[in-house]
């Protein structure tokens, strides 16, 4: 099989090394050009030794042609990047948030940027593949989901879409430092994350109206209410959601069987989300692309309790935009993610 091109704009984030290490080994796939702006000119094996095998050098701006791109730039750079690509042809999984709301306004309320392309929102598709994978197969530009909301949108979607939670749902999550980014800041500090956990955004995060949008279009009312509390823990890797709502009146009377079977049927085609009967830890997904799911009723309240396990940088960020690209492009979808978990 003819492999197709692929190039990585911005591979210095974390976002985008781990993408440059699953691209490699991806059986159909040709990694033919990586940028780096502050790296342009070195080595990747300069920046990232264990990447030494890759073999190829950093440049300020995509070289040659690419049947795919990978835009792993924070937001408003990535989408002035994806634009002209766009215009070219070029299909283009983006990992920041630039395509992922659908209210233009929304961009300069969460984001503090006028958009530079929305006509182009409408027509980008949500990149999480157990909710729009026949969209994303025909896309041009997929929207990446954010980490966090991968985690919280997939622990929910089978309750919301059932109709048999009230709409007003609490999620509380935990990120290891690598969701921040790889730009030194003083929170991510050793000193600062190491033995300490941080509860933050708590004012409203960015990630928020992402999974309201989503779990909006999933309810039978067209409507929930979120309340989302992030925190950071002194961990490198993952996230783990517990996700709350009180069960309607009449609904789940068959109790947790019955919500097993509810989330198992949701979930029974899908390669990398689980539904598992022991509450999942972060270890269990670190490295891979799983997303573990653990739901259960309260026997105290009766309430729905849903645990989510990711790695964010897999599942959260660049292993769900090759997921994505094999779907676009019509590859088995687990092709180059087939890898099990690390332990411990």
């Amino acid at each position: 099989m003819k492999k197709i091109k692929a190039g990585i704009i911005n591979v210095t984030g974390y976002a985008g090394v781990e993408l440059a290490r699953l691209l490699w080994q991806h059986p159909s796939v040709e990694l033919v050009s990586i940028t780096g702006r502050s790296a342009a000119g070195k080595k990747l094996s300069a920046v990232f030794p264990h990447l030494a095998a890759i073999g190829l050098t950093i440049t300020a701006e995509l070289e040659g042609n690419v049947d795919v791109a990978f835009s792993a730039m924070t937001h408003k750079a990535s989408a002035e990047a994806i634009v002209p690509l766009a215009k070219k042809g070029v299909r283009v999984v983006d990992i920041s948030a630039d395509f992922r709301l659908k209210k233009v306004s929304q961009y300069a309320e969460w984001y503090d940027f006028e958009h530079p392309a929305p006509e182009l929102l409408h027509t980008a598709v949500y990149g999480l593949p157990e909710l729009h994978r026949s969209s994303i197969a025909a896309a041009n530009i997929v929207a990446n989901p954010g980490c966090y909301p991968t985690s919280a949108i997939l622990a929910l979607a089978p309750a919301v879409k059932a109709g048999v939670i009230d709409g007003d749902i609490v999620v509380d999550s935990k990120s290891g430092v690598s969701g921040a980014g790889r730009t030194l800041t003083i929170p991510t500090h050793f000193s600062e994350a190491s033995d300490n956990v941080r509860a933050y955004g708590l004012g409203g995060h960015r990630h928020l109206p992402e999974i309201v949008q989503e779990l909006d279009a999933l309810s039978p009312s067209g409507h929930v209410s979120i309340t989302f509390v992030p925190h950071v823990v002194p961990m490198t890797r993952g996230i783990l959601s517990t996700c709350y709502a009180s069960v309607k009146d009449g609904k789940l009377k068959g109790g947790k069987e019955e919500l097993l079977q509810l989330y198992s049927e949701f979930y029974k085609n899908e390669p990398f989300t689980k539904v598992v009967t022991e509450p999942p830890e972060t270890k269990h997904t670190l490295g891979s692309n799983l997303c573990l799911v653990y739901p259960l009723l309260s026997p105290q309240t009766g309430k729905l309790v849903v645990v989510s396990c990711i790695d964010n940088l897999v599942k959260g960020a660049a292993g769900q935009a090759v997921q994505n690209m094999n779907i676009m492009f019509g590859f088995l979808e687990t092709a180059g993610l087939e890898a099990l978990p690390l332990y411990p």
